[in-house]
């Protein structure tokens, strides 16, 4: 298989300093990783110049990814709201071409967290319309957008590859794809392997987050890896697989407490992405 096997970059910092952003690329190529996904829920806080320095030197590529806050959230119904969404969107889509990368992914559509009642109709038409802007300033660029469906306490718009392919139909935008992420899945879809082939089908494969059900090391929880592994070689999946997973050892500002990080899952870093790398080489041959 000639995928690119990706690392998110909180499995080793919780910011991006200079200092952070050298030991999260220098580990990642160290560990044998040929991707870091970069979470910039702030992208405006991002040194695009000294990432791509850094990038360059370790000879390692890059993802981004984020989800939106209450004061962005794109599928609000409030139109400043959505304004504000966009902008950072953009900064975001900024972040991507600067650093040399292709890939802008996660929640983009909404808000990152828990909602206290289903998305509105008019909430929806706007995280569409917003996503199809997005889409056009992104072909400019040659980046792929990649919706992350999560599970319902982190969204209430995208849960299933089922409700992301409608949604994606609706879009009507050739590089909007469908990102898919094994943790989500095994809380929202019935199987591993008929949403990676639904996806597929569709033309709509574009990234894929290992991650295990109770986000700690891979093969450690209640994830079907071999139905899994066994779906992404039956449609012939080649692009990126990125390892996610998060700890209290290692603490973003708003992000650990977004996806409820309480506890130490795991303390040491490189033995955590040595043991995916190879966890992932033996289980899907790459």
């Amino acid at each position: 298989m000639s995928n690119r096997i990706g690392v998110h970059a909180l499995v080793w910092v919780g910011g991006w300093s200079e200092a952070e952003a050298h030991t999260a690329i220098s580990a990642s190529a160290k560990a044998g990783f040929d991707l870091i996904e970069l979470a910039a829920l702030n992208p405006e806080t991002f040194n695009a110049q000294m990432t791509a320095s850094l990038l360059s030197e370790y000879r390692l590529q890059a993802a981004v990814s984020l989800g939106l806050d209450e004061y962005t959230d794109v599928s609000s119904d409030d139109d400043q709201i959505v304004a504000a969404g966009r902008a950072r969107l953009a900064l975001a889509l900024n972040l991507v071409r600067d650093i040399g990368a292709n890939y802008l992914g996660g929640v983009i559509y909404s808000r990152l967290g828990r909602y206290a009642q289903p998305v509105t109709a008019r909430g929806r038409a706007n995280s569409i319309d917003s996503i199809a802007w997005l889409a056009d300033k992104a072909a400019a660029s040659g980046i792929t957008l990649g919706l992350e469906f999560c599970n319902r306490y982190e969204t209430n718009v995208l849960n299933t590859t089922a409700q992301t392919l409608q949604f994606i139909e609706e879009i009507g935008r050739s590089n909007v794809m469908a990102h898919l992420d094994t943790y989500h899945m095994n809380i929202e879809e019935e199987s591993f392997r008929g949403p990676v082939l639904a996806a597929a089908a569709a033309g709509k494969l574009g990234y894929v987050h290992v991650g295990e059900s109770n986000r700690g090391a891979l093969g450690n929880g209640s994830i079907a890896w071999a139905e899994f592994f066994s779906a992404l070689r039956e449609v012939n999946y080649g692009g990126i697989i990125t390892f996610e997973s998060f700890s209290s050892k290692v603490v973003h500002p708003t992000l650990s407490a977004n996806l409820s990080i309480w506890r130490d899952l795991w303390t040491d870093s490189m033995e955590l992405a040595t043991a995916a790398r190879a966890f992932i080489r033996e289980g899907y041959g790459c």
